[in-house]
């Protein structure tokens, strides 16, 4: 998949036609179960793959909450943030052909109908058409986790990338959400998400390793969820240290992950956060102030975090 490119035009037109400056969270996500096309129990892969129009991609996924407190983070990157994902990502050029997937994340140990959704990779406005067939379940439990780790068991397991395969470039992983993660994930709830097969147990730290040797994973924790505090920001801190990414404003969600592409491209935090306008870069510059400049996973090929 992946096919196309996106367009500031294509995008207006299909705002406009889908009316979105009018509909509310519930008219733009009106799925009351999880769509078929985004379950990923049977997937075998998702592939990002180049293509006439995008001769080099990179391969993005968008980890989205979706229980209770985090249906905001989805009607803002379906208003709002995909147009100015994709536009600032051609724009800046911190990365290749773009090729974005969202997984939409909830939580397995509180029952959920919908732990994992995941989307195709795309690189035009079938992205918006996509990310419009998650189901926003709600719910979330008081356990303390959410399950986004389970994002990065299905980057690990379930993608092919080209730029990792052709030119050893990593693909960006961003989770995205208010609470901790959980400690690790079972055999059984790997089968219950993906299907019938032989799987194990991993801890969070497994998860990480694994995925880790394809992809370049962050999380976003989100300030004004519920749940978030300091029992979130050090459990997030611990696991993965700077790639936890603090942020202030969730309406800015599209700018942070630029920036953050931006800075693990080599690029100066100081002029990135300058370059956006004086509100944007004051959430900017306070959520990549710790993001290591340049990527030294990305370049060696080894896992650093």
């Amino acid at each position: 998949m992946g096919s196309g490119t996106f367009s500031s035009k294509d995008w207006a037109t299909y705002a406009t036609n889908s009316n979105y400056a009018t509909k509310s969270t519930a008219q733009i996500f009106t799925q009351q179960t999880m769509d078929k096309d985004l379950d990923p129990k049977g997937v075998r892969y998702r592939e990002s793959c180049d293509s006439v129009d995008n001769l080099i991609t990179t391969a993005i996924i968008i980890g989205l909450d979706t229980t209770s407190s985090m249906g905001m983070i989805a009607d803002t990157m379906a208003k709002k943030g995909i147009p100015t994902l994709m536009e600032s990502t051609y724009d800046r050029k911190p990365v290749e052909g773009p090729q974005i997937l969202f997984a939409a994340v909830n939580d397995i140990r509180a029952q959920s109908s919908a732990p994992l959704q995941v989307t195709q990779f795309e690189s035009d406005i079938r992205i918006a058409k996509q990310l419009e067939k998650v189901y926003l379940e709600g719910g979330g439990g008081g356990n303390g986790s959410e399950s986004y780790i389970l994002a990065w068991y299905f980057a690990a397991k379930h993608t092919r990338i080209d730029c990792f395969d052709k030119r050893g470039q990593k693909g960006l992983l961003f989770t995205i959400g208010d609470d901790g993660p959980t400690p690790d994930v079972t055999a059984a709830e790997l089968e219950q998400v993906f299907g019938k097969g032989e799987y194990k147990d991993y801890s969070s730290e497994e998860l990480l390793t694994l995925v880790s040797r394809q992809w370049e994973v962050f999380h976003i924790m989100v300030a004004e969820g519920q749940t978030h505090g300091d029992r979130v920001r050090k459990q997030w801190e611990s696991l993965i240290g700077e790639r936890a990414v603090l942020l202030t404003d969730h309406t800015k969600l599209a700018e942070v992950v630029t920036s953050i592409m931006q800075v693990t491209a080599g690029a100066d935090h100081n002029a990135v956060a300058s370059s956006w306008d004086k509100s944007t870069a004051l959430v900017v510059r306070d959520a990549i102030k710790g993001v290591s400049r340049g990527s030294k996973a990305q370049a060696s090929g080894v896992v650093t975090l």
